[in-house]
């Protein structure tokens, strides 16, 4: 039996949430992964080794991992002291492989004989690049971390555009990937630095508009403090499309679930809150409704200098939603 060529578009935790999903499922997968990851452990090894950043691509790599618990969880380890604090195993790994090879594409082949890996996990891009911002106040910030990360209660004016500098090329193995697909899916992930920075590579919308792929987009289960603070859906849906081109999505993955109260009391505190549904379906799109959440309490790390979500798409849950959508390809 020909099983169906799926290839998802995102990076850090929402490509691991849905990779962890459906690799569990006969499918074909490539996590087509964003590089322009420049926070934490990620920004200060592409600073100091001037590799390109790890952080996503392990995220994926581990995700699709079918390898040991003990080894899994290994290239996950973050270090809390010591001159390592802050850097988790696997970044180093790749770096590592990525200097002794001269090759990120070498390095991600090699760990992933070493995961033993279901699917292929490719960079979007080769070209080290940073994400920049232009806000609506006329303020243009400069890297991904910067654009991803706002003070609590910092005002800060909203996001008109964001690009590329310099500009990126598509990587050859992301472009065939996209075009061969029988189903792509995009996100879930924060809409600023982990979705729409895949589709500022050059070629890459192209490949999406050339490919006969059924296109579902995974809604975000909550605002983004600074980013989509006033975000609905439908503002969500129209933001993608201003980058992705129009008429191209054909299902909207949306949860439909509350997370808890005490849940949604750590994000208040961030005047984050659920995204709200006001999507129909139309000529271009099916909106389908579905319970994706899972209400979990991350550890953070000692050195982690990241603000971690809460709560995260459960990945059986996502993934039986995206098969289920296959029956109507």
């Amino acid at each position: 039996m020909k099983l169906p060529k799926v290839v998802t578009i995102g990076g850090g935790t929402g490509s691991y949430a849905s990779l962890t999903g459906l690799k569990k499922h006969p499918l074909k997968l490539t996590a087509i992964v964003n590089m322009i990851d420049d926070g934490g452990s990620s920004g200060k090894l592409r600073d100091e080794l001037g590799v390109l950043p790890p952080g996503d691509i392990r995220q994926c790599l581990v995700a699709l991992s079918e390898s040991s618990k003990l080894l899994r969880e290994m290239f996950n380890y973050r270090f809390e002291e010591g001159g390592l604090k802050g850097h988790s195993f696997g970044n180093i790994f790749l770096s590592t492989l990525e200097k002794q090879t001269g090759s990120m594409k070498r390095a991600i082949s090699e760990i992933g004989k070493i995961l033993n890996i279901k699917g292929h996990v490719v960079p979007v891009t080769f070209t080290k690049s940073n994400l920049c911002a232009n806000l609506t106040d006329g303020t243009t910030i400069v890297g991904q971390h910067h654009v991803d990360v706002v003070e609590k209660m910092e005002k800060r004016a909203a996001i008109k555009k964001i690009y590329l500098s310099p500009k990126a090329k598509i990587n050859e193995d992301a472009k065939r990937a996209i075009i061969e697909a029988d189903f792509i899916l995009i996100g879930p992930g924060d809409l600023y630095t982990s979705i729409i920075p895949n589709l500022l590579v050059v070629g890459v919308p192209a490949a999406i508009r050339a490919s006969k792929a059924k296109k579902i987009y995974v809604l975000n289960l909550m605002t983004k403090y600074g980013q989509t603070t006033t975000f609905s859906a439908k503002d969500h849906v129209s933001e993608l499309e201003k980058y992705l081109g129009k008429n191209l999505i054909d299902f909207v993955l949306v949860n439909n679930r509350l997370p808890k109260k005490s849940v949604l009391s750590w994000y208040a505190e961030y005047s984050e809150r659920p995204v709200k549904n006001d999507l129909k379906n139309n000529k271009a799109y099916k909106v389908i409704e579905k319970d994706l959440i899972r209400d979990i309490i991350v550890r953070k790390a000692a050195g982690d200098e990241l603000r971690r979500s809460i709560i995260r798409h459960d990945s059986g849950k996502l993934a039986e939603a995206v098969v289920g959508l296959m029956g109507n390809g």
